[in-house]
């Protein structure tokens, strides 16, 4: 799918499709005066004759309307125009898409960025649309015999001063990468486990570097090399399971120069196949389990974006690749294990298995001396029972990051929610027998599992972002969402002052 933005929309040949907007009192959008003017009326007397099509998440797909040159014409109800809000916008978007998926059409032209959004300038109209139609037009059918899928191929946007033009261009540009990133995020997730393991993760990033060979070099850590660095945390996880565990370290730098000299690096849980070990889980909706490394997917799909834009700064992702399996090697609930960081950890649940992957890699990227150290993991249930599926949870106790994160959130409403790391929550992970326990005592299990992860995270600024809530959609038509890549690449483009 492409995108352009150009002058003159209406002369420009070969575009099948338009979507126009109507207001309430008959009022209507810019494009529709025009074709209403062209087709001697017909659009002014259909919104008379039907004064609900105007209510927004209302539309109608017209065909064959006089005297345009446009096949086919999807009229969507826009409400009031003096107050139309960011959510009736999404209304407005979903509506047209809908119309969209029940017409074959490989061109069309999204004639509805002169809306006035409130919050909302054109930077950011392009940007959302262009993340809801990608996210809406989105098929993983790769194990399917009969590959269903949909013909659209070219999205226009016009412009009509200079500065839109190019303030179009670089939306079009920014969400393209973002939407790209999540695309490729997603295929990884939805893999099936018997495909996607550790080593499997491994070959993707390998992949990575011979597409952005000037920009991207990957180095892995394979299960000797984790026991050498005395990762005996990590290394757990995976004792259960024929597939070893690796680490897939990422490195992106552009060819420009950079801001940063210090690395940001971006950690991603990559449980390709969680059981829960011994403490085994529910088989209900086991197969979902699949997804406890969206984590990694997101990091995935992060760097690819980041790559794609050749953003002006050091990178690192890290794919954290385990699988945790029952069998006669697992590690068990009472085992002690030592951490890379010297600290012991009272086995608890082995179920809690994504904080010992990541406590050992955290301790591991002191290497690197970061910048700023950002965890992505499908943590916890509770995560989902505090926030829902909606939102997802982030800890830390760095202020001006936590700011940061915020504000990058409600952009582009990818929402998080900061949840405290009171002194009283790290009580529940005092052991009698070891440093720490891998869990707290049943209640405020996402927040413990932050403040446990706290411990290793301390020579360096931190954030952690639970996204079990997030990260996938549930059922039959379960797939993955490619969160929280619209939030942590927002963050970098503000950072790299490149956003409006």
């Amino acid at each position: 799918m492409k995108c352009f933005i150009k002058d003159k929309i209406l002369n420009i040949p070969n575009i099948e499709s338009i979507i126009i907007g109507v207001f309430q009192s008959n009022k209507l959008s810019y494009f529709a005066k025009k074709i209403d003017v062209k087709s001697n009326g017909y659009i002014s007397s259909l919104i008379r004759s039907e004064p609900q099509l105007s209510k927004p998440g209302n539309g109608v797909f017209l065909y064959k309307i006089p005297n345009i040159n446009f096949k086919k014409v999807i009229l969507v109800g826009c409400g009031d125009k003096d107050t139309i809000t960011y959510e009736t916008y999404i209304k407005i978007i979903h509506k047209s898409i809908n119309i969209l998926k029940t017409i074959v059409t490989p061109t069309i032209f999204f004639s509805l960025l002169d809306l006035n959004v409130k919050s909302y300038n054109l930077y950011w109209k392009i940007r959302i649309f262009i993340d809801i139609i990608y996210d809406s037009f989105y098929i993983f059918n790769k194990y399917k015999k009969s590959n269903k899928y949909f013909n659209l191929k070219k999205i226009y946007f016009t412009y009509i001063s200079k500065k839109e033009k190019e303030i179009g261009k670089k939306a079009i540009k920014h969400s393209i990468a973002i939407s790209i990133g999540k695309s490729y995020a997603k295929n990884l997730a939805n893999c099936p486990p018997n495909i996607c393991n550790p080593a499997y993760l491994v070959t993707c990033a390998k992949q990575l570097k011979h597409k952005y060979k000037n920009t991207i070099n990957v180095s892995v850590l394979n299960a000797t090399k984790i026991k050498n660095l005395g990762m005996n945390a990590y290394l757990s996880v995976g004792k259960g399971s024929k597939n070893k565990p690796y680490i897939s370290i990422i490195k992106y730098k552009s060819i420009n120069d950079v801001l940063n000299k210090k690395p940001i690096i971006f950690l991603g849980k990559g449980v390709t196949f969680d059981s829960g070990g011994i403490s085994i889980k529910s088989s209900y909706a086991m197969d979902e389990m699949k997804y406890d490394m969206c984590g990694a997917a997101a990091v995935y799909g992060i760097l690819l974006s980041v790559a794609q834009l050749n953003l002006p700064i050091n990178i690192i992702g890290i794919l954290a690749g385990s699988e945790n399996m029952p069998d006669g090697n697992s590690f068990r609930p009472g085992d002690i294990i030592k951490t890379m960081s010297g600290k012991t950890v009272e086995i608890i649940n082995t179920d809690a298995e994504g904080r010992l992957l990541l406590c050992d890699t955290l301790t591991y990227l002191e290497k690197y001396d970061p910048e700023i150290v950002i965890d992505v993991a499908t943590l916890t249930g509770a995560c989902i029972t505090a926030l829902g599926k909606n939102v997802s949870g982030f800890m830390t106790k760095d202020k001006l990051l936590s700011q940061e994160l915020i504000t990058a959130s409600n952009q582009t409403n990818d929402k998080i929610w900061r949840l405290p790391m009171f002194d009283e929550y790290y009580e529940e992970l005092k052991s009698n027998i070891a440093d720490l326990r891998n869990v707290g005592s049943g209640t405020a299990g996402a927040i413990t599992a932050a403040c446990f992860l706290s411990h290793f995270s301390k020579k360096y600024r931190w954030a952690h972002l639970d996204i079990a809530g997030t990260a996938w959609t549930s059922g039959k038509e379960k797939s993955a969402t490619g969160r929280p890549i619209n939030l942590l690449i927002q963050f970098l483009l503000n950072r790299c002052k490149l956003s409006q």
